[in-house]
């Protein structure tokens, strides 16, 4: 299981990495657009990669590759809210970006089933920005340090933020 607590430090297999978390915190109760982490014991989803910029890993997840026509729907009213559609349009969470956070992204499956408007969307494990900048409610790992929990991470296995 991978653990993870408001210091900004996650723990897999007994080693310590520094992470980022939401702006605002960690929340029980979180809701979309409050930039908080949710708080629980939550599922792996599915793992993307954008495979022109990370071009080999060693993994158990099967993966998909990121396309420009990529987004997580963010939009509480639409029907696809909290899940990878693919479109044209612009939408906040456009997963083939210019920066590095989104080359790797693992799902934690958070308000996924069901998915419930307006309790938050796109909780994912992903790249750091900027020496750990606050995320909008991602946890986020330096990359070498998300390749190596990679590695030997299952897709069974859990995450738990705690307070």
């Amino acid at each position: 299981m991978i653990l993870v607590n408001n210091k900004g430090v996650l723990t897999y297999k007994n080693k310590f990495y520094r992470c980022a978390y939401g702006k605002n915190g960690l929340i029980k109760n979180k809701i979309e657009g409050d930039e908080c982490t949710p708080i629980g014991i939550f599922t792996l989803g599915k793992l993307y990669i954008r495979i022109d910029r990370i071009k080999t890993i060693k993994t158990n997840f099967k993966y998909q590759h990121i396309t420009k026509t990529m987004a997580w729907s963010d939009d509480p009213e639409n029907q696809n809210y909290n899940k990878l559609i693919n479109t044209s349009k612009k939408y906040q969470e456009k997963m083939f970006r210019n920066d590095h956070i989104y080359d790797l992204i693992l799902v934690i499956n958070y308000n996924i089933n069901p998915t419930i408007p307006y309790k938050g969307s796109a909780i994912f494990l992903h790249i750091e920005k900027n020496n750990y900048n606050p995320t909008k409610g991602c946890i986020a790992l330096k990359v070498e340090d998300f390749i190596e929990i990679l590695s030997t991470l299952q897709p069974y296995e859990k995450i738990k933020i705690i307070e």
